[in-house]
């Protein structure tokens, strides 16, 4: 059954997309993990654990699968591939790939992981 969704891509967050899927009339359920594991999954199996992607064939043509799994359930959408393609080649018009660390500051953030931050 269809289900809607929106894709975002956030350049100050260049590493991750998130799916947003309509559950209800006002409910939305969001996922977010790695640009890579999306753009992996387009040309061959990628991920394991709660998100996994993979490329498949049926009677319209190519299509991209994902897999969420939770605690509260299990789920698999069915993606145009030229759809997600398209999203990927905005993402990386946005950021290209290797340029996410131009963004984000690693150590600065493994500094903030580590020590807590400013002290306020």
């Amino acid at each position: 059954m269809p289900v809607a969704a929106t894709v975002r891509y956030e350049p100050a967050d260049p590493y991750a997309i998130s799916i947003g899927f309509r559950t209800g009339a006002d409910e939305v359920v969001e996922w977010t993990f790695a640009r890579q594991l999306l753009s992996d999954g387009v040309r061959r199996p990628a991920g394991d654990g709660d998100v996994q992607v993979w490329p498949a064939a049926q009677s319209g043509g190519r299509i991209v699968c994902l897999s969420l799994s939770s605690p509260s359930g299990h789920a698999l959408f069915e993606m145009p591939r030229s759809e997600v393609l398209a999203f990927l080649r905005r993402t990386y018009s946005a950021v290209p790939l290797g340029g996410e660390s131009d963004i984000i500051d690693l150590d600065a953030e493994l500094a903030l992981l580590i020590w807590g931050g400013p002290e306020r």
